[in-house]
């Protein structure tokens, strides 16, 4: 599976509106987020980033329902872009060295109130996740992962998304060992803020085993990260506004808050 299946969300009506804006957080075409305000704001802000076994195939416009919905629910919202695999500077340090730009770029937009929750789904889960360990994380008012890619070992050893990890990282972990010690989430612990996991148990795509072995690991370090695995919940159910598993994301977030 080179791209994102080809189930996408259906709890909202097709096409939602525009983003308020598009904005650049780098010269690279790819390296924008687009803004979508709130009529009744809470007075934080969601950046969300989008999966897609960090493939070029996969970009953020899947993302626009799960981010209308958040905004609707009160949150100012950017949904990022990045440099994935298969681009001009993407995979392992662009890929990583885009998300890090991207939370700065977003904690500075004076549109964006703080606080800031990270959300990422599938790949974009593996992404906030990493960026939770970073020392400019610090601030953040949290990370939510959802049915993320987040074991990067377990992602690798499982094959998931045809070999997309091997794909992102140019090589597994015997023949880019330094790469995989940079992108790996679990290789910082602990996480620098609270992380959250949410995962569908019917997830044949990134199976919820991948996020048990990550907080598996987390437990040893004492980090403030918890799992929520979702009953009849599917990989992307969590990103589908029509789902009760999209109303366990909008409780996540306010949680944090």
């Amino acid at each position: 599976m080179t791209g994102m299946p080809a189930r996408m969300p259906t709890g909202t009506p097709v096409g939602p509106p525009a983003p308020a804006r598009t904005t650049a957080y780098g010269p690279d075409e790819a390296q924008v987020y687009d803004v979508r305000l709130p009529t009744a704001p809470l007075g934080a802000s969601v950046l969300v980033v989008h999966g897609g076994f960090w493939r070029a195939a996969t970009d953020r416009t899947h993302a626009a329902a799960q981010a209308q919905a958040l905004a609707d629910a009160g949150f100012a919202v950017a949904v990022g872009e990045y440099r994935r695999a298969g681009m001009p500077g993407g995979g392992v340090p662009g890929t990583l060295d885009d998300v890090a730009a991207l939370v700065a770029a977003v904690r500075s937009d004076p549109e964006l109130p703080s606080p800031v929750i990270l959300v990422g789904h599938s790949a974009g889960g593996h992404l906030v996740a990493w960026a939770a360990n970073q020392p400019w994380a610090a601030g953040l008012a949290g990370v939510v992962a959802l049915a993320g890619c987040v074991d990067l070992q377990a992602t690798d050893r499982m094959r998931l998304g045809a070999d997309a990890a091997r794909a992102f990282l140019d090589g597994g972990p015997a023949e880019a060992p330094q790469r995989w010690a940079l992108a790996d989430p679990a290789a910082g612990l602990p996480p620098r803020v609270p992380v959250r996991l949410l995962h569908g148990r019917d997830d044949d795509v990134v199976p919820l085993a991948v996020s048990e072995g990550y907080l598996a690991r987390c437990r040893a370090s004492g980090a403030d990260v918890t799992i929520h695995a979702l009953d009849g919940c599917d990989h992307f159910a969590v990103i589908d506004p029509g789902t009760a598993a999209f109303s366990a994301v909008v409780a996540a977030c306010r949680a944090l808050l």
